[in-house]
């Protein structure tokens, strides 16, 4: 399986704060956005990612990340030149996927909980992912902002809705996405939406009607934030931050979960620490980690 990080976007409603500082950069407490994200297709043993930003922002993220060499993964960089939906990925991403299966996740989107880590939850749908397409519902109490699952008594998918005047569910489609390699000639098919963009909700009915959507129900352990607005970007800092001060573990740090995943060695992960000043907090982590693996 491949992995897509949607980063495009022009960050309209983190004005004026995107007009200086690329969106997927901006600090979510001690991190740039983009690593959670990143983190979770590494969660899920995806080492082929593929991210997709604008012609201004792509060359400063890959100046972040590089090619991904130092991680043991590999980053693939492709430009939007216009934001035209979120399915527009696939288009855009069409030799990458090659018709190989892929996750999808927005590159302002914050997860967190035990369902993505371990042998269990998504690390468990990215494996054992047999074909369709696979989403998730997530219980919010509005609804109406996002596209909306609609269940039957015995909890089988009806429809799914984009922002419905009259939600006929409190679950909502969180930006994290699987499907087979069928999703670039489904996506073709699309007709644009009256705003003008390929919708990732068109692509779900798509399979649907099919027959071939799963949803899963994330439980009420699981964090899912929205980085998309300047309250959203501070609540998700202030969200990490609690955590990782109580528990003494960092959230999505890349080079602790490339160790634990098996994609880099011991000398691979101690490179990595050399890369940061020592004594800096990250750096002081870092090598927190490398001692509980002695």
């Amino acid at each position: 399986m491949k992995g897509i990080v949607l980063a495009g976007g022009l960050g309209t409603r983190l004005v004026p704060l995107t007009r200086v500082v690329c969106k997927q950069l901006l600090p979510v407490y001690d991190k740039p956005m983009i690593c959670y994200p990143l983190s979770i297709l590494m969660l899920g043993g995806i080492r082929e990612i593929c991210i997709i930003s604008t012609p201004r922002d792509l060359p400063i993220i890959r100046n972040f990340l590089g090619d991904g060499t130092s991680l043991g993964v590999e980053f693939t960089y492709i430009e939007q030149a216009k934001p035209e939906g979120i399915a527009q990925a696939f288009l855009l991403a069409e030799e990458f996927l090659a018709g190989d299966n892929v996750s999808l996740v927005l590159g302002d989107n914050v997860f967190y909980g035990d369902f993505f880590y371990g042998d269990t939850g998504f690390v468990r749908a990215a494996r054992d992912f047999s074909g369709g397409g696979l989403i998730f519902g997530y219980y919010v109490s509005n609804p109406e902002d996002f596209g909306v699952i609609e269940f039957d008594a015995d909890g089988r998918v009806l429809g799914i809705e984009e922002k419905p005047a009259q939600p006929k569910s409190n679950y909502a489609v969180p930006g994290l996405y699987i499907y087979d390699g069928d999703v670039v000639e489904v996506t073709k098919n699309l007709k644009p939406s009256a705003r003008g963009e390929l919708e990732i909700t068109d692509v779900n009915r798509t399979y649907l009607e099919r027959g071939d959507l799963r949803v899963e129900q994330l439980g009420r352990g699981i964090a899912w934030l929205d980085t998309g607005t300047p309250g959203s970007l501070q609540e998700a800092s202030s969200f990490i931050e609690a955590i990782e001060k109580r528990q003494g573990l960092k959230i999505a740090c890349l080079e602790e979960i490339a160790y634990d995943q098996g994609f880099v060695d011991r000398a691979g992960f101690e490179a990595l620490i050399d890369s940061y000043p020592a004594k800096c907090d990250y750096w002081q982590y870092l090598q927190g980690v490398a001692k509980q693996k002695d």
